[in-house]
């Protein structure tokens, strides 16, 4: 087994993280890491051309994870359109066999 298999832990003392690291600590891949750097739901820093993460930034993304999420009310315009419908969907979901031409 050489330093390439072996699972890393990071320390107290290491305060950046690289993405194979990072992706390592998460448990997702490197596209998913980045795909979440992209989203803006972690925060890179660059050094050169290094991408990098702070353990910080890492605590705080699976803390942010762990909080119940608040569900915004939607605003009275939204909720006027919502009640409107285009076409008569009644009986769309019905598994009754008859076609609705023969009823």
């Amino acid at each position: 087994m050489d330093d390439h298999d072996a699972p890393r832990t990071w320390t107290d003392e290491q305060l950046l993280l690289t993405a194979e690291e990072a992706a390592r600590a998460l448990h997702v891949g490197r596209r998913t890491l980045f795909a979440l750097i992209k989203n803006g739901e972690l925060h890179a820093v660059h050094i050169g051309r290094s991408c990098r993460l702070t353990r910080a930034e890492l605590l705080r993304y699976v803390d942010r994870l762990d909080r119940p999420t608040k569900r915004s009310q939607p605003d009275r315009k939204t909720l006027r359109r919502a009640g409107r419908t285009s076409a008569n969907q009644g009986g769309l979901f019905d598994l009754d066999p008859t076609p609705p031409d023969a009823a």
